[in-house]
């Protein structure tokens, strides 16, 4: 355990004693969050709640704490990706383990349970759309676990090695890190989920293989990754959040997985914009599963 102060450069703590960007209380925190990029998204999961003790808005990110089935819940939205992980995973663990009047880490560690809920691209012709994709792998284009010591204790070198062979990966990009996510939620999740390997991009156009004015790096990139397999594994879908999560929360001892609606096929170039709907009844049985 630290035995200094963590320096308020380091952690910043507004004046009402809530956390930087989230600008929400230690208190504030339930034990289970569910997480979703889209701020509108968090009012419609929280139409469920039973009951509501918050409700804050700071930029991209609302926050509505309530119960439901008698359980407490946190409904989150953490904006577009993987830098937004980055804060947001680091804001919930201090909220969580770190006490706010001392700044030390927590005698005892508060293990929180987080499932972010999104959208993606699947990345194979056999996936239609509709379907929900649960990230047991989720491999990092973003970077940002490479920033972070101990990232050796969760990568899967095997994996990561084939992949970067199978891609001929560019020496300029940032290593790809492929992490797995929480067990605990695997389980829970994957009687009415398919088996996900998750393509965390860092953006929506050239780094998911889409071309508008900009000639790509890897303009074969969606038949390379639907081509690659290991160990029982293929790549399902890309999207743009899931990589840091689950390894964040790896390393911080929480559990995190994600759990996508494939809103487009990229192999066969369809999607489906209006997808709200089905976004919805995702939310619902997310809920039910994590409180059952």
């Amino acid at each position: 355990m630290n035995s200094k102060p963590i320096p308020s450069s380091e952690l910043i703590i507004n004046d009402d004693g809530s956390v930087f960007h989230l600008h929400i209380l230690p208190e504030d925190l339930a034990d289970i969050v569910i997480m979703m990029g889209d701020p509108g998204r968090v009012s419609t999961i929280a139409e469920h709640f039973d009951t509501i003790e918050l409700d804050k808005q700071s930029r991209e990110f609302h926050t509505i704490t309530g119960t439901y089935r008698g359980k407490r819940v946190t409904a989150l939205s953490h904006g577009i990706g993987t830098d937004n992980i980055d804060i947001v995973m680091t804001e919930l663990d201090a909220l969580a383990n770190i006490d706010f009047k001392t700044r030390l880490p927590k005698a005892e560690h508060r293990r929180l349970t987080l499932l972010r809920i999104g959208t993606c691209g699947a990345a194979q012709p056999d996936i239609p759309l509709g379907s929900y994709i649960l990230s047991h792998i989720s491999i990092g284009f973003d970077g940002v676990l490479n920033w972070y010591k101990d990232g050796e204790k969760i990568f899967l070198m095997d994996f990561e090695n084939a992949f970067v062979k199978h891609m001929d990966w560019p020496a300029r990009f940032a290593r790809p890190y492929f992490v797995r996510s929480s067990e605990k939620i695997i389980e829970r999740f994957r009687d009415w989920t398919v088996k996900g390997m998750t393509v965390s991009a860092p953006g929506f156009y050239g780094p998911q293989g889409r071309s508008v004015r900009l000639a790509l790096t890897i303009p074969d990139l969606i038949e390379k990754l639907e081509s690659f397999s290991h160990e029982g594994y293929r790549v399902t879908n890309i999207e743009m959040e899931s990589s840091a999560l689950a390894g964040m929360a790896a390393l911080l001892g929480h559990d995190a997985a994600t759990v996508c609606l494939a809103i487009a096929n990229r192999h066969v170039k369809e999607s489906n914009p209006d997808y709200k709907p089905l976004m919805a009844q995702l939310l619902r049985r997310a809920l039910d599963t994590l409180t059952a």
